[in-house]
């Protein structure tokens, strides 16, 4: 069993390396890298670092292995909005599809009908996922104890109700690096809002969700726009400038 110090240890490296803009190493030294549960507790302290600092809860993503994150306010972004890299570490970008939810999940186990009769609207999005560990070297508990690299995200324009856009094999498009295709997110929007639920916790009316990236990750090098195109959803642009503050 983990020890409770070594827990606060965990998030105490992942904040400051947020607070200075100094990549930190990886956590497994303090908490096993199987032990998931423990990387959420780690994660539920960082979260609570930034709510205590006045950020507020705005969604959640889904990352890679199916774990999750936290979304505040200050990561939010609209189409072409400037996000300053000084206030990144390790930048890279994905496409998605944002969900905005028009109810709460509160039902013990949601099922994919219960997540389209809640969803609002959908939009093309594009995830900046960040890594407070040094040059990524990340297992699944590291990343899940790091708020599942959660950077930023900027949202398309043009929200569009579910029954208007076949999300399911729809094409999709990031930069020059070639179409992908979408599996199903409203079934990964289920599977979030199950675990969420087990957890005793819930999607509310309101949040945005990011259902997870399909296709390419593309590191951000630098000044310079990024452009996701959905088929029958519509494109978004992340754009990126040099300095602390946009």
């Amino acid at each position: 069993m983990t020890d409770p110090d070594d827990v606060t240890d965990a998030a105490f490296r992942l904040v400051a390396a947020a607070k200075w803009g100094e990549p930190c190493d990886p956590v497994r030294d303090l908490i096993d890298e199987d032990d998931l549960v423990t990387a959420y507790a780690v994660q539920a302290l960082v979260s609570r670092h930034r709510q205590e600092n006045g950020h507020r809860v705005v969604g959640r993503k889904i990352g890679p292995s199916s774990c999750f994150g936290t979304l505040f306010d200050d990561m939010a972004y609209g189409d072409r909005q400037p996000i300053a890299l000084g206030t990144l570490l390790q930048p890279r970008v994905e496409a998605e599809v944002g969900f905005v939810l028009g109810r709460d999940l509160a039902m013990e186990r949601p099922t994919v009908s219960d997540v389209i009769r809640a969803t609002e609207f959908v939009l093309p999005a594009i995830e900046v996922i960040d890594s407070r560990i040094f040059d990524w070297d990340t297992t699944v508990a590291d990343t899940i104890a790091d708020n599942a690299c959660s950077g930023a995200y900027v949202l398309g324009s043009t929200p569009r109700a579910l029954r208007e856009v076949e999300l399911v094999g729809a094409g999709l498009e990031l930069e020059s690096c070639g179409y992908g295709q979408l599996g199903n997110p409203v079934v990964a929007v289920t599977c979030l809002a199950r675990t969420l639920a087990a957890a005793g916790t819930m999607l509310r009316a309101g949040d945005v969700v990011l259902s997870g990236a399909v296709g390419p990750v593309v590191p951000v090098r630098g000044p310079g726009s990024f452009h996701a195109r959905i088929a029958g959803l519509g494109a978004v642009t992340a754009t990126f400038v040099a300095g602390e503050a946009a």
